[in-house]
């Protein structure tokens, strides 16, 4: 790769820049080159519009019989990007630009229009002045007029500044930045007068909850170690003794059996005499045995007989 980038090249001792045969080329010989349009123009066959900057590969050839000051003045070739017309402009070296020549109109050149008839314009009046001397009077008087209406102008336009400069703008922002600091200042003490406030609460009910702990008598503490006999708790929480049995749905309905006065106002009673004997001793005994064990319910199916036993049993007591 290093060979092919080498710069230097072998000349014989023998070589002779004139015995090189020299080509015969035209001198109105083209070449392709790539440029860019000069200006806008558009399209005469087709009226695309091609825009300045558009790139082309153009053809170059120097145009004959044409210089100035012998500068040589060129034409480029380029075809429309839609129609593919072709277009051609030149070199303008009088002016430092291109002139269209053939195939598209120049657009958007009002500037130079306007530079040409200003050109044209100062070029008639020094004409005019030349051989005529009232003219140029004239023309002085018409410049004199037109400089006092400039002037009036732009002092029309220094006193629309002073009446707008009367109003100083520093002054506002420095009296705005003022409004907005002490503004500021009064939120900050607002919010340092809040805090003091709940700061304050909150030790009155630190205060208030330590006088109350030191005002209650310290309970003693029980001691876990110690055993704790049932009795204890019965001594320390003794139930209500104002409460009423609870009388069951059977109670409700047929009454308790335990009630004397009642049984006795239905069963007439006959008192037993007791034998000495002990037969009549063991069965009697065994009546009131059995009477002591009879259930609970079966007594709710014949309370007569109920009463009967209840009878014998207290006679037996005795």
């Amino acid at each position: 790769m290093s060979e092919q980038k080498v710069l230097n090249k072998y000349y014989p001792p023998d070589f002779d820049l004139a015995k090189i045969p020299k080509l015969k080329l035209p001198r109105d010989r083209q070449y392709v080159v790539r440029l860019m349009a000069p200006f806008n123009v558009r399209c005469k066959t087709c009226g695309e519009y091609i825009y300045k900057g558009t790139k082309f590969n153009a053809r170059k050839e120097t145009v004959q019989n044409e210089d100035y000051l012998g500068l040589p003045i060129f034409r480029f070739y380029i075809k429309c990007t839609r129609c593919l017309a072709e277009i051609t402009f030149k070199t303008d070296p009088k002016n430092t630009d291109y002139t269209m020549e053939h195939g598209a109109t120049r657009n958007f050149q009002t500037l130079k229009l306007l530079e040409e008839e200003e050109k044209r314009v100062q070029k008639e009046r020094e004409e005019e002045e030349l051989n005529n001397p009232m003219k140029v009077l004239e023309n002085q008087t018409k410049d004199f007029k037109m400089e006092m209406e400039v002037l009036e102008n732009l002092q029309e336009l220094k006193e629309l500044n002073q009446r707008q400069a009367n109003v100083d703008f520093e002054a506002m922002l420095k009296q705005y930045k003022e409004l907005e600091e002490e503004q500021r200042r009064k939120e900050q003490e607002e919010d340092e007068q809040e805090m003091r406030a709940m700061l304050e609460q909150a030790q009155n009910l630190w205060l208030l909850m330590d006088s109350d702990s030191d005002e209650e008598p310290a309970k003693p503490r029980p001691n876990p170690t110690a055993q704790i006999k049932p009795k204890d708790i019965l001594q320390e929480n003794p139930q209500p003794q104002s409460k009423k049995p609870r009388t069951e749905n059977w109670e409700r309905s047929v009454g308790r059996l335990s009630t004397k006065a009642q049984l006795a106002r239905l069963v007439a009673c006959r008192k037993q005499k007791l034998d000495p004997a002990p037969e009549n001793g063991m069965e009697t005994q065994g009546i009131v045995a059995n009477t002591g064990l009879l259930p609970a319910a079966a007594a709710t199916s014949s309370l007569g007989l109920l009463g009967a036993y209840s009878d014998s049993k207290d006679s037996a007591s005795d």
